[in-house]
């Protein structure tokens, strides 16, 4: 089967799933140019308040398809770092769901994500090193607000793989689960994530990646909408809230 992106919309999620299985899921340059417009695509759709991205069967992402590399290593760099930046900039929340081997681009894409949940035996790595390439300064920097400094040295300074134990206890994912139970955590917490104030996520999504001039636009924004008294309605009534906010041009 041709390596590819495949996407489903569900109850308010969207998950996308890397599909290149006779490589361990590694990311194509037709794959990688392939993600921003699908991004885009789902970041219009009102249906859409949550983006899971996970790899097909049992890897998330074993890199980028190194065999891609042999043509010209600067324009694979630079079709991974478009594909990182669009979901970095997914203005819905997101989350990387994790399995096997979560390398190379494979950790890019990870760590462009707001939320990283992995399953028991995954592993992690950052492997520029392995193959003399300049790690961009965006994602080096993303890496930092992840792990800090002295974790980022290391993974990127070695380019050793770490386990699920090490990447719980240095921030580089969120949540482990026991193997066989990350479907079902992921299905959970995405439906707590969609049932929430998307006017909030929004917010401080852009507030914690360091946006910190558009005060006066959320304030604004919360003026404008009824999330926040629907909100304490739901509280005081003891039902589920309804919020109605959605992000504008959007739908």
């Amino acid at each position: 089967m041709e390596p590819r992106l495949d996407h489903q919309v569900s109850n308010a999620v969207a998950t996308v799933v890397i599909g290149n299985p006779a490589k361990r899921n590694a990311m194509t340059a037709g794959m990688w140019r392939s993600l921003p417009p699908l991004l885009d695509g789902l970041a219009a759709d009102p249906a859409v308040r949550v983006l899971v991205l996970t790899g097909e069967g049992g890897t998330f992402c074993a890199g980028a398809d190194i065999s891609s590399l042999r043509g010209s290593a600067a324009e694979a760099q630079t079709l991974a770092g478009a594909a990182e930046e669009a979901l970095a900039a997914f203005p819905k929340p997101t989350l990387a769901a994790v399995r096997g081997h979560c390398v190379g681009g494979g950790s890019q894409l990870a760590a462009a994500c707001d939320l990283r949940f992995a399953e028991e035996g995954a592993s992690f790595g950052v492997t520029p090193a392995r193959l003399g390439i300049v790690y961009p300064a965006a994602s080096t920097r993303r890496l930092v607000s992840l792990v800090g400094p002295a974790t980022t040295k290391y993974l990127l300074f070695s380019g050793e793989l770490v386990d699920t134990e090490r990447a719980l206890r240095c921030g580089l994912v969120d949540e482990v689960l026991p193997e066989g139970e990350l479907d079902k955590r992921v299905a959970e917490f995405t439906r707590i994530l969609a049932a929430r104030s998307q006017l909030t996520q929004a917010a401080a999504k852009e507030f914690a990646n360091g946006r910190t001039d558009r005060d006066a636009h959320w304030a604004e924004q919360a003026r404008g909408s009824d999330d926040t008294a629907e909100g304490v309605a739901a509280f005081l009534e003891r039902r589920p809230p309804r919020f109605t906010w959605s992000l504008p041009g959007r739908g």
